[in-house]
């Protein structure tokens, strides 16, 4: 039986998970947090009895084999580190983590002789969106990407429009796209540039997440979209990744690593 401690178990990705861990053959939610979590009594909030209620990550000394990170960029390196720390295999759904970061998080998985899984994105049509655009950087090295998203998301760009752009840079040597003489006249309006890949972030209320990579050659374009309505698409990814991570011999990131 895999035991799980999901971290963010009130928002609305973690209760999705809850629903989906619920209904999973060989895998036991045993553990779940979040600080508004002030009262401890775990059928307050639909779940079984036998799962410990915590609202801090520190309090947390449940014995479990994977952490499930649904929780903000600013406490998702803390949750990771403390996860591999007390050895559970870090499952990290949330995004903002630095590339400073993950280095410091896989060496720590070695040290500890863990797998585990960073995730940018769980929606098995967005992780095909990133392997196409990757294939297609090869013939089209002119590239920027759009990424839309509801309006409480609090890092831009997403982790799967970054993950995207490194995908594409490892095909694409680095060059500028602009006019060399451009100017934006309104600053930022050309979006953010990660080696030369212009990245254009939106926030509005009705979306839930979505992406665009655009191709531009001459005489043609090629874009490669990919949408998700309902945060319900996800869980097929979660289940995937539940099934696998113990298989996983260090810490890797994307989804794509155990499909």
């Amino acid at each position: 039986m895999l035991k799980v401690v999901l971290a963010g178990f009130t928002g609305a990705m973690g209760q999705q998970a809850v629903k989906l861990i619920e209904h999973m053959d060989g895998v036991q939610l045993v553990a779940v947090v979040a600080p508004s979590a002030q009262d401890k009594d775990p059928k307050s909030y639909g779940l079984d009895a036998s799962v410990t209620v915590y609202d801090q990550t520190d309090q947390v000394d449940t014995p479990a084999d994977v952490w499930l990170d649904f929780t903000l960029p600013d406490a998702v390196y803390q949750n990771a580190k403390f996860a591999i720390e007390h050895d559970m295999r870090p499952l990290i759904g949330t995004t903002g983590l630095t590339d400073d970061q993950v280095a410091e998080l896989k060496h720590l998985a070695q040290e500890h002789h863990l797998g585990g899984l960073i995730v940018p994105n769980f929606g098995l049509s967005a992780v095909l969106l990133m392997k196409f655009a990757q294939e297609a950087a090869a013939y089209f090295p002119d590239v920027e990407i759009i990424e839309l998203h509801h309006a409480d998301k609090k890092d831009a760009p997403s982790g799967t429009a970054l993950n995207t752009a490194k995908l594409i840079s490892k095909v694409r040597p680095p060059h500028e796209q602009s006019s060399p003489d451009s100017k934006e006249t309104l600053p930022g309006a050309r979006g953010g540039d990660y080696e030369g890949i212009r990245i254009h972030a939106v926030r509005l209320p009705g979306y839930v997440a979505h992406e665009e990579v655009l191709f531009g050659g001459p005489g043609e374009a090629l874009t490669i979209r990919q949408d998700s309505f309902d945060r319900a698409s996800f869980m097929k990814g979660v289940q995937v990744a539940l099934t696998k991570i113990s298989d996983l011999d260090q810490l890797v990131v994307g989804l794509e690593n155990v499909l």
